[in-house]
């Protein structure tokens, strides 16, 4: 699994798209993939609104956590995973803000310690954070 995360509109998606421009893509924006074959690649963006999504439908932190946790989990896909940064800044007034937040952030601390491979995006720039060889691209990486 590798995950592209930063702020938003840091250019995350783009360079994801263009590292793997010549390779077939199933890309899920804000929501979760079903299973794919292991020469697919898959990459799951916007979870954040998944989360809004699932947490105003009322499902709880627990249940949440579960599902992504099967998904990435499952198959032998590749997986991206393009991740928002949501936890600096000022801490949102609304009830509703302040627990997707939370949900997230913890979400994520479960992806990054299962994550092979991380890179972060500053305004267009990759750096890899995590992963063995750092100057390898999106392409070139596996499961």
């Amino acid at each position: 699994m590798h995950i592209v995360f930063g702020g938003a509109f840091n250019g995350k998606r783009h360079y994801v798209k263009e590292q793997l421009k010549k390779q077939d893509i199933d890309w899920n924006e804000g929501r979760l993939p079903a299973p794919a074959a292991a020469e697919t690649i898959v990459v799951i963006a916007g979870l954040e609104l998944w989360v809004k999504q699932q947490l105003e439908q009322g499902l709880s932190e627990e249940q949440l956590i579960g599902q992504v946790r099967r998904t990435a989990g499952h198959g032998q896909a590749q997986q991206i995973w393009v991740l928002t940064d949501l936890n600096r800044g000022i801490v949102p007034t609304e009830r509703i803000e302040r627990e997707i937040r939370d949900v997230i952030g913890r979400l994520y601390q479960f992806l990054f310690s299962e994550a092979e491979e991380i890179t972060r995006i500053w305004y267009g720039i990759p750096e890899k954070i995590k992963g063995a060889d750092k100057d390898e691209d999106l392409h070139e990486n596996r499961r």
